[in-house]
């Protein structure tokens, strides 16, 4: 029985210093502390209180983590106190352990921060929702949720480390499936051609939960961005669309002429017209009055995600209206400047 208190320790201790990574030294100077702290309790409830010059010191038995008390140099160690410094002591080893843990664990996500991870729903706090991440938990704020999506607990899902943040009770790994990063990564998983560099997303835009739009390009001869990303019979743009609840998702080819561009990202409208303002920003499109609905989407959302994806300001027009024609008549173009 004599040698459990001393393996137990050795091995608590050797956790900490070999598999954790933690110095020896610096772990006793834990305990001796706490040791210290722990023996002038004990003596305030006895009633007994030290002036603040007093100097106190612990040492500690590397073998067993036995402990012994010293008041300006003197042992001062109570009976039983053995009991208490052993107790302080294993307290404080599974608190430098569950610290070393936690701050490996971080220093692994740290890594991963802009990457895709899988995790299960744990639990909500709020319109927040705890993710369990295997090794530690995450947080998915209200914000970074999919709007339409409903959640369960236990469902395992996808998400985007967004960020680790620095919080009152340490580091909150954030996570996300709203921001448009998140789609990037996901084509990235299913499209070989953007791990490899010849196919690249130059543009993206996102209303989480409804619809996103991405140009894509690619500068190797004989590749289509476009094909790639969508895969043969859409299997890739499905497999994304799936890990999004069914939001859809326009590919389209990624080209410097901004009225092109314009024109592209308001498919599916064809036959379009555009003017551009580049100094302003801003852009007409004028649309067979077959094709304005479609260049406008329902509620807008179409021009409005094709605007995002562009960076311009984008009013679509009837070629049948003469009068909204006439109204941005003047504006001023310098395509071709």
């Amino acid at each position: 029985m004599n040698n459990q208190p001393r393996t137990e320790f050795n091995q608590a201790l050797k956790a900490l210093t070999q598999e954790k990574g933690l110095d020896a030294n610096v772990v006793l100077d834990a305990i001796k502390h706490a040791i210290i702290a722990a023996f002038r309790r004990d003596q305030k409830e006895a009633g007994i209180e030290y002036p603040e010059e007093t100097e106190f010191d612990a040492k500690i038995d590397s073998l067993d983590g036995g402990a012994k008390i010293f008041v300006d140099g003197k042992d001062v160690t109570p009976p039983g106190f053995g009991r208490i410094a052993a107790q302080t002591a294993k307290q404080v080893i599974h608190q430098k352990i569950r610290e070393a843990e936690r701050g490996i664990i971080m220093e692994e996500f740290t890594g991963k921060v802009g990457s895709l991870v899988s995790g299960v729903v744990l639990r909500f706090d709020g319109p927040s929702v705890r993710v369990d991440l295997g090794r530690t938990e995450g947080i998915m704020p209200s914000e970074e949720r999919i709007p339409s999506e409903r959640l369960s607990q236990g469902q395992r899902l996808t998400f985007l480390l967004k960020d680790i943040k620095e919080t009152i009770k340490g580091k909150e790994l954030i996570l996300s499936r709203a921001d448009p990063d998140f789609v990037k990564k996901l084509f990235a998983r299913e499209v070989p051609e953007i791990g490899a560099g010849s196919v690249e997303i130059k543009l993206i835009s996102r209303e989480a939960g409804v619809r996103t739009k991405i140009a894509v390009y690619s500068q190797s001869k004989g590749v289509d961005p476009v094909g790639s990303c969508v895969g043969q019979k859409g299997v890739r743009v499905q497999a994304v669309t799936n890990e999004i609840g069914g939001e859809r998702v326009d590919v389209i080819p990624w080209t410097q002429d901004i009225k092109e561009l314009i024109k592209l990202a308001l498919a599916p409208a064809e036959n379009l017209t555009v003017k551009v303002s580049k100094t302003k920003k801003e852009a007409v499109v004028t649309a067979p009055e077959d094709q304005l609905s479609l260049a406008i989407g329902k509620d807008g959302q179409n021009v409005r995600l094709a605007s995002k994806l562009t960076g311009y300001k984008i009013e679509v027009v009837s070629s049948g209206k003469n009068e909204v024609k006439k109204e941005n008549g003047d504006l001023k173009t310098d395509s071709d400047k």
